[in-house]
């Protein structure tokens, strides 16, 4: 049983259906990726997580029971509309978040220093929000986030504002928030992170479900039987009724080889085909397609 259950949510603003009977179950400890075109559903469902909104029908379940706002007093919610006083100073700022939550002022202040020597950034806790850039902001409202060490994290579009080298250390902190047991819901339009990051994810498209499990299920699912060769000692030839040669570049001797298995056959007759040949095999790896082409294609053929 997962931490977050949501079980056939709907919920209507006058005649617009945002979610459409939508069930979902976040496992506890892992990194869930909510996933979607914008306009999809998926900031609405957040929302009813959080109990910002209330469903038509339906419910979330918090460790198997109806959520409660002390249970959201668990949630550490980093929305996509990014929410500091740009007149206050960040240390201010960042104490009082921190004790909204429920910290002390000695734990806030304690963990909020921990947190701002990790991110080296103890010089700005005297400097106004209005003399940060939007990446540096960026930086605190993470750090407000998580700094009251919440069994669930929710993090829309967290990476957005971020150089690659930063963006890197917020994957970087996701993942020892993830090993440290805490549940993280990631939304974002960065496939690359979702292969990296998620354990598992949903696809929200029109306000419904499209396909919701792990991360190498789906990308095995979709897979079309497609082998990357890469091998030295001649040229390779399609074998009938074993693989096709789709495409084979030769790189000074050196082939990067796309065949197609034919008929059902697996990797290993293929390869005693490959080998009959007298070519020496360098590397033999099953083409997985990527999040992101398998996002493109079910959200292409939902239109």
């Amino acid at each position: 049983m997962g931490l977050i259950q949501c079980k056939d949510v709907c919920k209507s603003f006058g005649e617009k259906i945002a979610l459409d009977h939508v069930s979902v179950d976040i496992p506890k400890g892992k990194i869930f990726g909510l996933l979607g075109p914008n306009g999809a559903g998926k900031t609405t469902l957040i929302r009813i997580i959080n109990r910002i909104t209330i469903p038509n029908k339906g419910e979330v379940l918090f460790d198997g029971r109806p959520i409660t706002q002390d249970d959201v007093e668990k949630i550490g919610y980093l929305p996509e509309e990014r929410g500091l006083y740009r007149k206050m100073k960040v240390g201010e700022q960042a104490m009082y978040f921190a004790q909204l939550k429920g910290m002390s002022s000695r734990e806030a202040a304690k963990e909020l220093k921990k947190w701002f020597v990790r991110f080296g950034i103890e010089s700005w806790w005297n400097k106004k929000v209005e003399e940060l850039s939007k990446g540096m902001a960026q930086k605190v409202q993470f750090i407000t986030t998580v700094v009251h060490k919440p069994s669930l994290l929710i993090l829309d579009e967290p990476f957005s504002g971020f150089d690659p080298v930063n963006a890197q250390i917020i994957r970087e902190e996701i993942l020892r928030l993830k090993e440290e047991g805490a549940t993280i819901i990631l939304s974002t339009h960065n496939m690359e992170s979702v292969e990296e990051l998620c354990d598992n994810i949903a696809l929200i498209n029109k306000s419904h479900v499209v396909i919701t499990g792990g991360v190498d299920e789906i990308r095995h699912k979709y897979g079309n039987n497609n082998v990357e060769l890469v091998y030295t000692g001649g040229e390779l030839a399609s074998v009938m009724n074993v693989f096709n040669v789709l495409s084979d570049q030769d790189d000074a001797g050196r082939h990067t080889a796309v065949l197609e298995l034919l008929d059902g056959k697996g990797g290993n007759a293929a390869l005693s085909a490959i080998l009959a040949q007298g070519v020496t095999v360098n590397s033999f790896k099953e083409l997985v397609p990527r999040m992101n082409d398998i996002f493109i294609k079910l959200v292409t053929e939902e239109e």
